[in-house]
Order: structure tokens, then C-alpha cells, then sequence
């Protein structure tokens, strides 16, 4: 007779079932996996039957013949340990099959049987879930991020004899956790920088509250010592904080990758992940023969921080164009593609030239125009069009410096207008699928970024003068409308357009 065990695979995002089929025949003793596996599956042979040993069970003598089903789905990781082993276990009569057949299972197995955790829990246990098997057995570790997925019952095991037990003896306690609890502390989390600690640099603190607001891309150029990533790293502490269904899609990125911690399951904070200009573009992207996410897919919902943007790899640099545009990356291979999420904030900071201090009040640039035009033309036209705000940060003469005082806005005021103006926006768009101003599509601009006829006036000079690209006339509207919302205006202002038009292209050599 055949036993039938359900588990998951998990390609990309999504989930797929898997049906674990073992079958013992009277032949020579040994374990074959069939059904496409990989390396790591094909070793749970020697897991698998060390484990049941070890826990105290018998393990047949004959052939076991294992199918992971469909077999045209490639199957990767550890997590078939645990279902391979129930359903031999069910084949050997330990286990009554009837009972088993309402439950999944996912979980590592050790030699003596203990369940090591595993990485993609979350992103399987709610495809299981959508499949409506309503009972899931996982490695104790990962109950707690498990039950995030609600409306399903998780029992956390550390070993397979408990595995056992629980369709014997002794079952196991369901795992409930509280998810607005988690949500909860990451609001009262302190992030370590705050805006009050900038002297000065008004105007590029409103640029980066405007960029929070509306989750718009921004680039700052300044000479070295002007406060650019010191203003960057203050940018994480005005975010406002995850809602419950961007912190479960955030979880099931970071759950794929292996970084959640056991203690904290759940993603409460926007991610903040600056990367070094040695990252190549699979590092950005993401990829591998089974795609993984990259760093654009990390920050998604938060922030991908470029420091000395122009230091990157010009090939580096164009790969992130058509993630900006989509929200998305695509990432193919020969036998599937996968999709993930990334919609993310760019901030990027740079010098104006090589030497840093073109512009610069005290110090002379000593660089030649080729040098400069070399040294930007690493940002393509392209790429800088889909940068909405991109400001000068001049630096602070020594005056300056010593007469400022540390008097401005903390970033938990400037926070609390952000959250103000995003709660705004998801208001607006409940009906479009969308959460901020910078995901508006041209349809929705024609609808929500509405002017009257001397803004559309002005709009048309600027537009002549300064060689608007479509792309960029639409994000003009955008920043507009982020304005007005800070400002708690229902319609674009005239004001508000011309705020919005400070932040065009930079100027290029």
C-alpha cells in the first residue's frame, strides 16, 4: 500500500503543493527519491533513516521507493525530511494514515531525530493554507512565524518521537501568537538617529519628509562632510511603520532568504538596507539556479540606500530601472522565471565631481569638465528620470556650524506628518490596490493629480524650458500631490506645483 504525506515546495513567493508518496517493496534495502530533487533532498536519505532509528523506531528492511509529486517540479531544500519520515513511519504501521491525511508537514530532520528549523515556513504555510489543509506540523522554531498566517492550527515539533506522540499519545499544544503585538513594539522601537541632531539643511530635510511621505526616490549631492548619509540613516527613523499586510509580505521575502530571528517573526520596521558599491547586479537583483532575492527585494516597502551612488558599476546601476518602473523584479531562468516584490525608496547620495567640492563655498574644485562629465555619466538619463526629488545639499560654512544650534524638528514630529499624509493616501486609493502617491499609473494621475489652468500653464512653461520627458512631467504631479497632502489640501495648489518643480532633474556638466 502507497502513504500519502502533504507538504509544500516554494518557488519565488508562491507555494505549491507536494504530495510525498512511499511505497516499501520487497527487494534490496535501500531509499530512492524520485520526483526531480535536488542534492539536499536526495541526502534525507541518510537523515531520514538515521532519524527514525534514532528516535526508537524500526526502519524497513526492504527497498523504499520515495515520489515527490508532481515530478515536474523541482525540489529543493530540507524541509521533505519530516514528511518523508511520517510516511515511512505510516508505511511501517507506527502512524495510522487516516490521521495524517488532514495534516502537512515541514521540518529538517537531525540524526537523533530532532526537527531543525527551516527557511520559506511562512511563505509555505500560507499556500498550504490556500490548498485547505487546516492542520500543520513545523519545526518547533518556526511555530511562532508559522501562526502568522492565521485561521490555521500550528503545532510546533522538536522531534520526530514527538511528531509521533502527537497521533498517539500526547498531542501537541497549537501555537498562537499575537500579531499586533509584534507590530506594536516595532512602533516603539528607537532607531538610533534623529533629524534634530542635523544642523541645518532645511531644505533637504523637507525633500526626504516629502520622499517619506510619498514613498518617492531621491538623490542628494553634496560635497563630502555635508551630512548626506547622516541625513540618510535619520531617514529609517521617519518612516511610518508597517501595515499588517506589507509586514506579511516583507516576512515572507526575509523568511525565503533565512534572516528572520525565532524570537521576532514577524518584519516591523521598514527595511533600511544601505549596500556597498562593490554589490554586483545579481547582488542587487537577485538570482542563483534557484532564484533568490536580491537587495531591491529586501528593502521593498522600505529603503535601498545608495552612498556614493556614482561609484557603482554603470551595469549595476541600469539594472535597477525597470524595478523603479514596475515595483517588481522578474528574474529568469532556462526551466521558470519567478517574480518578487520591490517597491522600494532609492536614496542615493553622491559627490558633484571626483574631487567632491564643485560648488563648494570654502574649498576650490580642482577637476577638469572632461573629469566631471566622466565621473556623472555613470547616472544615465534614464535612471535619473525615474529619481522624483533630487536636491543639493550645500555644506556648512565653519560659521554656520558653530552658530547652529541642534534646534530643529525631531524626526518623531516629522514622523508623525508622514503618517498623517500616507494615512491619507490609503484612504484615497483603497479602491486602486495601491498604498502611496509614487505607485500612481498614468490612468490614476489623470484622476488624483488634477490641476486647474494657471498650474497646468506653469506646468507647460516648465515643461518647454527645462525639456520635460512624460515620465517625468507625470512625477512632477506626484511630488505635488504628496505636498498637498502634507499640507492637508484636498487639491494641488499652485504652491504646491511650484514646490514640486524645485526638484527636478540636477543639472549636468
Amino acid at each position: 500500500m502507497v502513504n500519502k504525506v502533504t507538504t509544500a515546495a516554494v518557488i519565488g513567493l508562491n507555494a505549491y503543493k507536494v504530495t510525498v508518496e512511499v511505497d516499501v517493496i520487497n527487494s534490496l534495502p535501500g531509499i530512492y527519491i524520485v520526483g526531480l530533487p535536488d542534492a539536499s533532498v536526495n541526502e534525507a536519505r541518510d537523515r531520514v533513516r538515521s532519524a527514525v532509528k534514532n528516535s526508537g523506531f524500526t526502519f524497513p528492511g526492504r527497498r523504499v521507493v520515495i515520489n515527490l509529486a508532481p515530478a515536474d517540479l523541482k525540489k529543493e531544500g530540507s524541509n521533505y525530511d519530516l514528511p518523508i519520515a511520517v510516511g515511512i513511519l505510516a508505511e511501517q504501521e507506527v502512524l495510522d494514515d487516516e490521521k495524517i491525511k488532514d495534516y502537512a508537514f515541514i521540518g529538517e530532520l537531525s540524526l537523533d531525530g530532532t526537527i531543525r528549523g527551516v527557511s520559506g515556513v511562512l511563505p509555505l504555510v500560507l499556500g498550504l493554507k490556500d490548498f485547505g489543509i487546516k492542520n500543520i506540523i513545523v519545526p518547533y522554531v518556526n511555530a511562532n512565524e508559522a501562526a502568522l498566517a492565521g485561521d490555521v492550527n500550528i503545532f510546533g515539533a522538536k522531534s520526530l518521537a514527538e511528531v509521533v506522540n502527537h497521533f498517539t499519545e500526547l498531542p501537541i499544544n497549537k501555537t498562537v501568537v499575537d500579531v499586533n503585538q509584534y507590530l506594536s513594539e516595532g512602533i516603539q522601537s528607537d532607531l538610533g538617529y534623529d533629524f534634530k541632531d542635523v544642523k541645518g539643511q532645511q531644505k533637504a530635510k523637507h525633500a526626504l519628509e516629502i520622499a517619506a511621505a510619498g514613498g518617492h526616490n531621491i538623490l542628494m549631492t553634496g560635497s563630502p562632510g555635508s551630512g548626506k548619509t547622516l541625513m540618510a540613516k535619520c531617514f529609517a527613523s521617519i518612516l511610518p511603520p508597517l501595515e499588517l499586510q506589507e509586514a506579511l509580505e516583507l516576512t515572507k521575502i526575509y523568511s525565503i532568504c533565512g534572516l528572520l530571528s525565532p524570537d521576532k517573526p514577524l518584519m516591523t520596521k521598514r527595511p533600511f538596507r544601505p549596500v556597498h558599491h562593490t554589490a554586483s547586479a545579481n547582488g542587487i537583483t537577485g538570482g542563483g539556479s534557484n532564484p533568490k532575492p536580491g537587495e531591491i527585494s529586501l528593502a521593498h516597502r522600505g529603503v535601498l540606500f545608495l552612498d556614493e551612488m556614482v561609484e557603482f558599476p554603470r551595469n549595476v546601476l541600469e539594472v535597477l530601472r525597470q524595478p523603479l518602473e514596475d515595483g517588481e523584479i522578474v528574474i529568469s531562468r532556462s526551466k521558470h522565471s519567478v517574480r518578487y516584490p520591490a517597491k522600494f525608496i532609492l536614496l542615493g547620495a553622491m559627490n558633484p565631481c571626483p574631487c567632491g567640492f564643485l560648488g563648494d563655498k570654502e574649498k576650490q574644485c580642482t577637476c577638469t569638465d572632461f573629469q566631471i562629465n566622466r565621473y556623472l555619466s555613470k547616472l544615465s538619463g534614464p535612471l535619473l528620470d525615474r529619481i522624483d526629488l533630487q536636491i543639493e545639499v550645500p555644506r556648512l560654512t565653519p560659521q554656520e556650524l558653530m552658530t547652529l544650534n541642534n534646534d530643529g524638528e525631531s524626526s518623531e514630529v516629522i514622523r508623525q506628518r508622514v503618517v498623517k499624509a500616507r494615512k491619507i493616501q490609503a484612504q484615497r486609493y483603497l479602491q486602486d490596490g495601491i498604498l502611496t502617491n509614487s505607485e500612481l499609473t498614468p490612468k490614476l494621475i489623470k484622476k488624483y493629480c488634477q490641476i486647474d489652468e494657471k498650474s497646468r500653464e506653469l506646468l507647460k512653461v516648465a515643461a518647454v524650458k527645462y525639456g520635460l520627458s512624460g515620465r517625468r512631467y507625470d512625477r512632477i504631479l506626484k511630488i505635488a500631490r504628496t505636498i498637498a497632502d502634507l499640507d492637508n489640501s484636498q487639491n494641488i495648489q499652485q504652491n504646491h506645483l511650484m514646490q514640486a518643480l524645485q526638484y527636478r532633474m540636477l543639472k549636468q556638466n
